[in-house]
């Protein structure tokens, strides 16, 4: 049976990645994380920390040392204000061919969001993702360098890419 979808990207990421530079440390199962299902997504920005969660609200895999906004205090607000929103939002769909090492659209701006942001004659951006490094470069820049998205490594972002289905919540907290 071919594969396809999400899971098939990653075991092609995974193959591709292991012929250039050998399996990682922590070299993922594909048939492992298959059949691994993911309830709810939680960022905390000043703990740089992703954890996701089963159904049974346990910790499955938790990333350390994510990256921000350029501004990483204080919630997004307005498009250009380089934050990362802090809320409860979800991850609505997959973007393979994104400009970065794929990415996971979080539903920012909600109404509250764009409420606010109207009340002061702003807009209030979007397009904020999870996502791994800019395409054509193997490593993350260093420090918080995204325009408001959330930044991983490419093969945690991978990883997630499998585990995270569409329609996931997702909490930021500050």
């Amino acid at each position: 049976m071919p594969l396809s979808g999400r899971s098939g990207l990653l075991i092609a990421l995974l193959l591709g990645s292991a012929a250039r530079a050998g399996p990682p440390d922590d070299a993922l199962d594909p048939a492992r994380v298959a059949g691994a299902t993911i309830a709810s997504v939680l960022v905390e920005k000043a703990a740089r920390r992703l954890t996701l969660f089963d159904a049974d609200g346990r910790a499955v895999r938790q990333y350390q040392h994510i990256q921000l906004g350029r501004e990483p205090l204080g919630s997004k607000r307005f498009e250009g204000d380089g934050r990362t929103p802090e809320g409860h939002y979800t991850i609505d769909f997959g973007n393979p061919t994104s400009a970065y090492h794929l990415s996971l659209h979080i539903s920012y701006p909600d109404s509250r969001d764009r409420a606010f942001a109207a009340a002061a004659g702003r807009n209030p951006g979007g397009a904020i993702f999870l996502h791994g490094s800019p395409n054509g470069f193997s490593q993350r820049p260093a420090g918080d360098w995204t325009e408001g998205c959330i930044a991983l490594d490419n093969r945690e972002i991978e990883e997630i890419w499998v585990l995270v289905p569409d329609d996931t919540p997702i909490d930021i907290l500050p």
